[in-house]
């Protein structure tokens, strides 16, 4: 399913299938050398980065959890790595994590984000290299969104949520605070702050916009804002929507405003999304994404560039997939610029010319390239790289002649027990589609043998399998699985993306249909190589993972044990609740009062008479994304039918399970659910 403001699929939806988690001790468990839940929390992520300006100096992020006592929560902290590896040290400490780093212009300071301050709110810090403790930058009524430095390094702009007003906080106070829905928006907007203090030993803060429409707070571009500074620091270009609903993302449109204040100019208003604006080197153009009104779920976005003063907008050449996730620097010419986007089961750095050319590949190769940032001089690059089998760390390479240095190893202390070998397969669909996925063997595989199989649906559904780290702690932890002698199947099906817009569009209007058969076919696979026994078949997946594994146990009684995680099996009652009320309209090609036989035809609710498939519901009870209600209907609809089920609620969790005991929880109880089903005994 769809999570954040806008483009709101992708990254959240793996966070659900990777969510990386840590911890100090060594259970009883881990004596066994061999995987577990338990082990697994002991693995630690790497996720922000920043370069110093000359390259010298690499920042990141690791975040690991805390689960001691009446702990459950992920920490992050940044460390600081030399690019001639002759250093690695923690750069933060404290109860309260440090992310986002960024170093100014001159390298003098790293500003990060935290609200390690006694507001418990989310303010800029910064650190002088030259020594002292951290100070608090802002002081932000609630908190800052995303920020970013001036070129010259004497302010930094950033995004604010507006405060409440007087008289909002006093109707809370007096409980008289009902809500009136989609009214009384609360906006995000910009501002800038000085570094330096005054004479009044004070920061000049400017507000730079206002008004009924909404700067971009979670604009999908990493630790990128929604803003860049012109060159010459005079010009703040940004991205805006009409309003801060989730559904609103598509609306977005894209000005500047100078920078000392002053009107705000739009650059590109028009229907559809235009996003993700950056300065080329020299400030004469803009560079942007747009879907150039063809506002679609599914997305279908190219580059767009404009001059900086406005005026007609140039497409450029397409590029693989049509949907790039993120702008990531410039070549040193300022010809080209880089980006990042998904190659099937990788994401990959590519290059494309303003002038029109082709884009290139930069990097080539399996694994998961994330985190890319470069020198001031675009001669290095730093990044995050992970493969299936080699955890994500730190590398430096030279720009343009690609020679990459392992500088880090986050997780030396994580266990290098047996892993099951994990492979790319393909296979054609009923109807001819090749499919591609990913293979993960039982742990001590013997060929010959057959092994009961899991069926893993990814969400999104423009969500993807890629080749990252199968070691990792998450919801649903492959090596783990593996380790309990079974094989996993993580397909690809129509409508995921990293294979090109018309495969990311081949399933309108025909979800549970299409992807049923690319998943199925893709099991008959694992079969025909000998590796899955035909009776010992699992399927699980969360949020449309969730919906079409509710769908599966409508259509077929192949599968001993389903679990279907934040699950929407009703879409008539699902548009009516979700937050993003626009989505399912859209894939099926109209509301619910118009096409019902359509959303009653694609809809698991309304075929699940006679389901006897053994089927587990797990739900967040704060999900606003996909509403507990979802779950409740399809549990009440199998228990009522006899058919053996249960659900389990977790409380305070939103779409993605933010708890790390609650992640490892979700994990054992699919597998006992798994286990118990298939009549095996657990290895545990």
């Amino acid at each position: 399913m769809k999570l954040g403001k806008r483009p709101y699929i992708l990254y959240l939806i793996t966070c659900v299938t990777v969510l990386a988690l840590g911890i100090s001790h060594v259970s009883a468990q881990e004596s066994a050398q061999r995987w577990t839940t338990e082990t697994t929390l002991r693995y630690k992520s790497v996720g922000d980065t920043a370069i110093s300006p000359d390259g010298k100096l690499i920042a990141y992020t690791v975040r690991e959890a805390l689960t001691e006592g009446e702990l459950s929560e992920f920490r992050t902290h940044i460390w600081i790595v030399a690019a001639d590896g002759s250093m690695n040290y923690q750069f933060t400490y404290g109860d309260r994590s440090c992310f986002n780093p960024s170093f100014s212009p001159d390298g003098k300071y790293l500003a990060f984000l935290s609200s390690r301050g006694s507001d418990k709110k989310t303010q800029i810090w910064l650190s002088r290299f030259s020594g002292g403790d951290p100070e608090q930058l802002t002081k932000t009524t609630t908190g800052v969104n995303a920020y970013s430095w001036s070129p010259d390094g004497l302010r930094i702009a950033y995004t604010m949520t507006d405060p409440p007003s007087e008289e909002e906080q006093k109707r809370k106070r007096e409980k008289r605070d009902a809500r009136v829905l989609d009214t009384n928006f609360i906006y995000s907007h910009l501002y800038t702050i000085a570094v330096e203090k005054d004479s009044q030993d004070e920061r000049k803060v400017k507000r730079l916009t206002q008004g009924d429409f909404h700067v971009s707070s979670n604009s999908f571009m990493g630790s990128n804002p929604p803003f860049d500074w012109s060159p010459d620091g005079k010009t703040i270009v940004f991205e805006h929507q009409v309003s801060p609903l989730s559904e609103d993302w598509t609306t977005g449109d894209i000005s500047c405003v100078p920078s000392d204040g002053g009107p705000v100019r739009p650059l590109m208003m028009r229907n559809g999304v235009d996003s993700k604006p950056r300065y080329s080197p020299d400030g004469k153009w803009i560079i942007f994404a747009s879907d150039n009104g063809n506002t679609k779920h599914a997305f279908l976005q190219d580059f767009y560039i404009m001059p900086s003063e406005g005026g007609e907008a140039k497409k450029l050449a397409k590029t693989y997939d049509r949907y790039s996730s993120q702008i990531m620097g410039w070549s040193t010419d300022g010809k080209e610029f880089y980006y990042l986007e998904l190659y099937k089961t990788s994401q990959e750095l590519f290059s494309i010319p303003i002038d029109g050319g082709k884009p290139r590949m930069i990097t080539k190769g399996s694994g998961e390239y994330s985190g890319i940032v470069y020198s001031k001089d675009s001669k290095k690059m730093a990044y995050v790289y992970q493969t299936t089998e080699l955890a994500p760390d730190i590398y430096i390479s030279d720009t343009e002649d690609l020679n990459p240095v392992k500088l880090t190893d986050v997780n030396a202390h994580y266990p290098k027990y047996p892993m099951g070998k994990t492979q790319v397969i393909t296979w054609k669909s009923q109807d001819g589609l090749e499919v591609e996925g990913l293979l993960t063997y039982p742990v001590n595989y013997e060929e010959g043998r057959r092994y009961p199989l899991i069926l893993n649906i990814h969400g999104g559904p423009t969500g993807v399998f890629v080749q990252s780290y199968t070691a990792a702690s998450s919801i649903y932890p492959t090596q783990v699985f593996a380790e309990e002698g079974f094989a996993i199947l993580r397909p690809n099906p129509r409508g995921s993306a990293g294979y090109g817009c018309e495969f990311r569009f081949a399933n309108y209007n025909d979800w549970g249909f299409g992807d049923y058969e690319d998943v199925m076919s893709g099991v008959d696979k694992v079969i025909e190589m000998g590796v899955a026994d035909p009776d010992s078949l699992c399927v699980m997946g969360w949020s449309y993972g969730g919906y079409l594994t509710s769908f599966v146990v409508t259509k077929t009684h192949r599968f001993k044990a389903a679990s279907v995680g934040a699950g929407f099996p009703n879409l008539m009652s699902f548009t009516g609740t979700t937050d993003v009320p626009g989505f399912i309209p859209d894939y099926l090609g109209g509301q619910p009062w118009d096409r019902m036989e359509a959303y009653m035809k694609h809809s698991g609710m309304f075929h699940v008479k006679g389901v006897t498939t053994p089927t587990q519901i797990l739900h967040g009870e704060e999900d606003t994304r996909i509403p507990i209600g979802q779950g409740l209907e399809f549990y009440s609809a199998l228990k009522i039918q006899g058919c053996p089920t249960e659900m389990v609620v977790y409380p305070r969790t939103p779409h993605s399970p933010r708890e790390p005991k609650f992640v490892i929880d979700i994990a054992d109880r699919v597998l006992k659910w798994f286990n118990k089903h298939l009549g095996r005994e657990s290895k545990r």
